[in-house]
């Protein structure tokens, strides 16, 4: 595989400079809208200088031929430091969720003095064996492969399967509003002109797909705080792979968010907003 040339990487900031850093990454075909902005701000309010960002093909930043990505999730969590370096940022605390939560384990490991803390949501553990953990769930499977049919090229067929997609993951806790979430989607379409290029993102390796001999990867390694936010209603990961990444790491907390999804329900955010604080003020 060539190496591709350096992306350009979209970026959003919230709150003072002069705050601490929190770097938020979110997870595969998802632009940085889905981390929404009002959740932003409450991070902002609580002392904290927020970044969001496109991840390479989301949002507006650099788009590769679909079904061709030239980069590997390793590339992917070179961008965040890339990203921080666009804000002369030396550390920050790390925010990733659903496959951002595994960039961000990258981060953490390939770039251990630029993270500060680094907080999973919705994910699962990076370079392990998790084959002894329970999959998507049969609904969710069944959903997930109607992907296969969509026209990626057409708004509306998309748009229609994300909305389903939103539903299908969301949790048993909070009801789910249609309106809002299709109004989102597209925006989020629109302002990408598309998602085509998205599905790369389910095409991508890492380094640390490899693991080590016994299975267990490197996240022993990990030396930097870890705070795991984990649905127990996840049907993508289930509650167990946020129960192992935990465990993987020493001293990691795992907070449990009761009939939740694998979403950022605004009725969770309080949790999900003291949690993240009160991690990152501890250092």
């Amino acid at each position: 595989m060539m190496k591709a040339a350096e992306p350009e990487i979209a970026s959003q900031t919230f709150g003072d400079p002069a705050h601490p850093p929190i770097l938020l990454i979110m997870g595969a075909m998802a632009s940085m809208l889905w981390w929404p902005e009002a959740f932003c701000r409450k991070l902002a309010g609580k002392g904290l200088f927020v970044i969001r960002y496109d991840n390479r093909d989301t949002g507006r930043s650099t788009k590769y031929a679909p079904g061709e990505p030239p980069y590997t999730f390793d590339d992917m969590a070179d961008d965040a430091i890339r990203v921080l370096d666009g804000y002369c940022i030396a550390k920050a605390h790390v925010v990733g969720m659903s496959m951002g939560g595994m960039i961000a384990q990258l981060v953490a490991l390939k770039h251990p003095s630029r993270v500060i803390s680094l907080a999973a949501i919705s994910t699962s553990p990076v370079g392990t064996d998790t084959s002894y953990l329970p999959g998507m769930t049969e609904v969710y499977r069944k959903h997930s492969a109607e992907g296969a049919d969509v026209d990626w090229s057409d708004r509306d067929q998309v748009v229609d399967f994300i909305v389903k997609d939103a539903h299908a993951i969301a949790g048993t806790a909070h009801p789910f509003d249609e309106k809002r979430m299709r109004a989102f989607v597209e925006q989020d379409y629109d302002r990408s002109g598309g998602f085509l290029s998205a599905t790369n993102h389910f095409m991508l390796k890492s380094s640390e797909d490899r693991g080590g001999e016994d299975g267990k990867g490197r996240l022993h390694e990990l030396k930097v705080p870890l705070l795991v936010i984990h649905g127990t209603d996840d049907p993508i990961f289930p509650i167990e792979h946020g129960a192992a990444l935990a465990e993987a790491v020493a001293g990691a907390k795992l907070v449990r968010i009761e009939g939740g999804g694998h979403e950022l329900h605004p009725d969770d955010w309080a949790v999900i907003v003291d949690a993240i604080v009160t991690h990152t003020q501890a250092r």
